[in-house]
This record gives C-alpha cells, structure tokens and sequence, in this order.
C-alpha cells in the first residue's frame, strides 16, 4: 500500500507550480504563498494519516493553501498591506489555461536580473531546493538563497502583477522563460541528487510549458526549438536505464525503444527552427539532439555534422558547458588526445570548478588514451563532485576498471 509520505512527496513533485499559483491569485504575495503552500503540505502528512488520502490531492492542497492564504490575510493589518503585487483586474495578456505558464512569467519579469528571473523560476513554477538550483547555476546555495531573496523583494516592491504579458511585452520575457524552461528539463532528464538518474514529473512539466508557448507563440523560431530539443532528447527517457537502475550509456541503449513519435515531432519542429539566418542556441542543440536520436546505431552517428553545429552553438551561446560537449564532439572526430587537449583548456575556467561532467569526461578519455592512474584520479574527482546515486555508481564502477588487479599503472 502506498505511504502518505510517497503521496505527499509524489504530490510536492507533480502539483506544487499549479498549488502555487492558485495560492499567488489570493495573496498577491509570493513570499506568503509559498508559506501558505509550504504549510498545506505539512497539514498533508497529518490530516491523510488520520481521514485518508483523498481521492484528487492536487485540489486538496490547493483549497488547504488557499485557505491559509485566507487566515493570514484576514490576520493582517489590512489587506492592502497584503497585496503586493496588482490585482488583476482585466486580463491585459493573452488568454492562457494553465496558471503555471503565468507565474513563469511573472518570474521572468525583465525588472529582473537573467540569472534571477531563471532561479526564481526553477523555485517558485518547479519547487527545485536552492541546493540544486545553486549546483545548476554553479554557484553556492548561498549566494543563489540571496538572489531568490532579492528577486522575490523586487517583484513585491515593484508591484509586478500576476498576469500573462501584453503581446508588446512578450519579447522582453521570453529568453528567460525559454531558458528557465530548458533548466527545468535538465534537472528533470538527470536529476541533480536521489537514487534515481531521472526526474520525469520535472521532465513532463517542461514539455508541457514549451507546448503552451508554442501554442501561444507559434511563429517564434526560438520556441519550436526549444520544443523540438526537449522532444528529441526526452524521447529516450524509457532506455537510459537498466531493470536494475544501472545508467546506461547512449552507445548502450536500446533504440528500437526510443519514441519515435517525439523525434518525427522534433524533425518537424527543426526544420521551422533553422529556416533562415542566424539559428538561435535551442535550434542547434535541437539539430544536435535530432542526429543522435535519427542514427540508426551509436556507429552510425554523424559526429562531423554534430561537431560543425557545436561549432555554430558556440558562436549563438559562448558557454564553457557548450565548449565541454564540443570537446567530446572533437574527441569522437579526431581523437581522444584531441578532446583531451580542449578539456585541460577548459580546466583553467572557473566556472566549470564544480561541474562534475568535467573531470567525468576528462576521466573517459584518459581511460580511452590507456592512462589508467590519471583516469582513476579523475574519476575519484568526479565521484566527489556527484550527488546522484545512478551517476557515482557508474563512475564508481568506472574507477574499479581502473584500479582493479588487472589495471597497470600509467
């Protein structure tokens, strides 16, 4: 029988954006409503234990956070000094069905700095723990705990309201909501701590973001793209890990299982995102992710092709985790001591100090190159730097290669 803990956890993973945002429409406060909902979830684990779980959990919490909502307002002063933000009053954006898709908006409000409108987002739409949103953004959960703060201050200050954009404001919101989208997806495709490689309610809550902004904005190159990389990438979901939960490499997985459906979707998608000049940054990750979902075998991938996209994807988006899987490109092209020469360069960029994909790759071609005594160090390096159970076990496995009464020093 299932816990009312795995419920209440299950329902924190798949329904706190749409408890949220239900909760902002009553207290026009983000600080209080994520209290509220904070405090319903708590009341959760009691009152299920007691009367049982009831039979739609999402509209429990949700009357349960609304209603606190309601006690601490009425516990105010005035209202007034509640309502930090403006009521909406007419509709002034488009019409959208899903709250969620507005709180991303709220979120990204150009008030507000990139990297803060992206944190809130991932915290406020997604429940992300600082923690983890500090490893995504490789800086420390301090440092990002007082960007949130500052974000969440500003919006109330300011009196931003809880609406979708005007058609005139979209465009200064969109790169934002396309990149707290895409950061969504990546902590669910491989979740940055847990027993488990993935997160698929984060996955699928992404998706479901990007078809509402394609829907919303069907001729934006940048949105089909974005769209099309998610599909692309996602479409392997069922194949990246063992029975037994062992993380199966790409070279390793079963393509005959892969969604087929999602990478003709993805194709589609692709071929609107690159028409024209000057492709942005999700159009040419899609293509990359289109090629290796279309090679019929890990043999048969284009890495040439993949490696000239790189080549552009750096020159739209100068990031040094771009320059990392550019590097793999150049070692699948030209060799391991090739990639190996880019990945050392990378080494001297600060930014790239906490990120365990670094010494991990960096470990792979040492291993393929016969240098086992470094690779074991790399791998001991990458290992520190994991926080997920199915990433350490299979470097962990990697390092044993390397150490094992069979592995000679190098």
């Amino acid at each position: 029988m299932t816990s009312v803990r795995q419920v209440v956890a299950d329902a924190h993973r798949r329904e706190w954006a749409s408890v949220l945002a239900a909760t902002v429409r009553v207290t026009r406060d983000l600080d209080l409503a994520e209290e509220c909902v904070q405090d319903a979830y708590a009341e959760a684990l009691d009152s299920w234990t007691r009367q049982g779980i009831p039979a739609r959990p999402g509209a429990w919490l949700t009357t349960a956070a609304r209603h606190n909502a309601l006690d601490a307002l009425r516990r105010a002063t005035t209202l007034r000094s509640k309502l930090h933000l403006l009521v909406e009053r007419v509709a002034a954006g488009p019409v959208v069905p899903d709250d969620r898709l507005r709180l991303v908006f709220l979120c990204c409000h150009p008030a507000l700095a990139i990297e803060a409108q992206v944190a809130l987002t991932l915290r406020l739409v997604c429940g992300v723990t600082t923690q983890h949103i500090a490893k995504a953004f490789l800086v420390s959960e301090p440092t990002m705990a007082a960007r949130i703060t500052r974000a969440k201050k500003k919006i109330a200050i300011a009196g931003i309201p809880f609406r979708m954009p005007s058609p005139y404001e979209l465009p200064d919101r969109l790169n934002a909501a396309l990149n707290a989208i895409h950061l969504l997806f990546t902590t669910g495709h491989t979740a940055p701590a847990g027993a488990d490689l993935t997160r698929n309610d984060l996955a699928e809550q992404a998706l479901d973001l990007a078809r509402m902004l394609r829907d919303l904005l069907p001729d934006e190159r940048e949105v089909r793209g974005l769209l099309a990389l998610l599909l692309a990438t996602h479409s392997r979901r069922a194949t990246r890990t063992a029975p037994d939960g062992r993380l199966l490499l790409l070279e390793e997985q079963d393509r005959s299982a892969w969604d087929r459906q999602a990478i003709a979707e993805a194709h589609d998608l692709i071929m609107g995102a690159l028409r024209g000049p000057d492709p942005g940054r999700f159009a040419l990750q899609a293509a990359i992710a289109a090629l290796h979902a279309t090679a019929p075998t890990w043999d048969d991938t284009d890495w040439n092709q993949i490696l000239v996209l790189y080549d552009e994807l750096l020159k739209a988006w100068p990031s040094p985790v771009v320059a990392l899987n550019r590097a793999v490109a150049v070692a699948m092209v030209s060799g391991p001591a090739a990639g190996l020469a880019e990945i050392e360069a990378l080494e001297r960029d600060q930014r790239l100090a906490s990120y365990r994909y670094l010494p991990a790759i960096k470990a792979d071609l040492l291993r393929r190159l016969g240098r086992k005594t470094d690779a074991a160090a790399a791998y001991e390096q990458a290992i520190a730097l994991a926080d997920n159970d199915a990433e350490s076990a299979f470097l962990a496995g990697r390092l044993a290669e390397m150490t094992g009464p069979s592995a000679p020093g190098h």
